[in-house]
């Protein structure tokens, strides 16, 4: 696909934003009630429930924030629900291709990675609502506060720090929009040097020990910096970050929230049942749906994918680029 076809699709080239132009509305009837608990006929397909967790926390973080959703699953469904933690964000794609989960909350990018993987082989069921009703988040760049560096311009010559190869706001995003400037995001061009950190927070970590200049990750856009929920407000909140160590220099146009995702071959009746128990989860179990999404998500909306195609050809467009270098 030629460039200027992807700028359009992502809304890039037209100044637009690449979530929904429409934010989903708050709903304002009685939140719907948890499932009852027993076990379902779709439990002979699918005799376990595992979860796939994204990487970029440590695995005590992640089993802190998830213990209590895997039981609820079990105490709901009743049957055994497992979580899967991969190491990067590759880990869980790799893991729904080999069918080896029933569902995750993905990332869009990686989504549409898995998606193309399996040709179809996973649908997005639901994607995380904002206070606003919107369901959209953006892309930020930081930097350490004392570096000098105060805008984009300024990183010519610096070093940066992508989150995952496979993360929409720690790489795919920053570099479509960096190359729709005009800017060529490749090691020796704008920036002297790239990497990988590994994820969002080693990524920051990285910068904040001096080992990049800058590093790019995800905020909700809401509120001031370290904003309202994302790495920099979850970073903040288990100490790991000081909110005067960073200073964010750019930020990207609205990124639809990544979904919660399923295999496409699994029953109906199991998606449903997904369906209710996250719908009915912030007002049941409050405490179990904070430490989940974190910050200030107050629920889900259905969605489908085509809130995701445009991932698709931003992934089909790194894939060229790749070819090309």
């Amino acid at each position: 696909m030629q460039r200027r076809a992807l700028l359009a699709l992502t809304g890039l080239a037209a100044g637009t934003a690449l979530a929904p132009a429409s934010p989903a509305r708050a709903q304002t009837a009685a939140p719907p009630a948890m499932p009852a608990p027993g076990k379902r006929p779709w439990a002979t397909q699918v005799p376990q429930i595992r979860i796939g967790v994204l990487g970029g926390e440590s695995e005590s973080d992640r089993l802190g924030r998830y213990g209590a959703y895997a039981k609820l699953f079990e105490d709901t469904f009743q049957v055994p629900a497992r979580l899967y933690f991969a190491s990067d964000y590759g880990g869980v794609q790799q893991a729904f291709a080999a069918k080896q989960l029933e569902i995750a909350n993905m990332s869009p990018a990686a989504y549409a990675g898995v998606w193309m993987d399996t040709n179809g082989g996973v649908e997005p069921l639901l994607v995380t609502r904002e206070q606003d009703g919107s369901t959209a988040y953006v892309a930020v760049m930081y930097v350490r506060a004392d570096s000098g560096i105060t805008s984009l311009e300024q990183m010519r010559g610096h070093s940066i720090a992508w989150a995952d190869p496979n993360s929409a706001s720690g790489y795919l995003i920053p570099r479509a929009e960096l190359r729709a400037a005009g800017i060529n995001p490749e090691p020796g061009q704008f920036f002297s040097r790239t990497g990988f950190g590994g994820g969002h927070d080693q990524a920051l970590v990285a910068v904040l020990q001096k080992q990049y200049d800058a590093g790019v990750t995800w905020v909700s856009g809401q509120g001031e910096y370290p904003y309202t929920r994302g790495t920099l407000r979850a970073a903040v909140e288990k100490g790991m970050l000081d909110v005067k160590d960073l200073r964010v220099i750019w930020t990207s146009r609205p990124i639809q929230n990544g979904p919660i995702v399923v295999r496409s071959d699994l029953p109906a009746a199991f998606k449903e049942d997904m369906v209710a128990f996250h719908l009915a989860l912030p007002a049941a179990h409050p405490d179990i749906h904070k430490a989940v999404e974190r910050g200030s998500a107050v629920g889900w909306s259905r969605t489908s994918h085509a809130d995701y195609a445009v991932f698709v050809e931003m992934r089909q467009e790194e894939a060229q680029q790749r070819r090309r270098r």
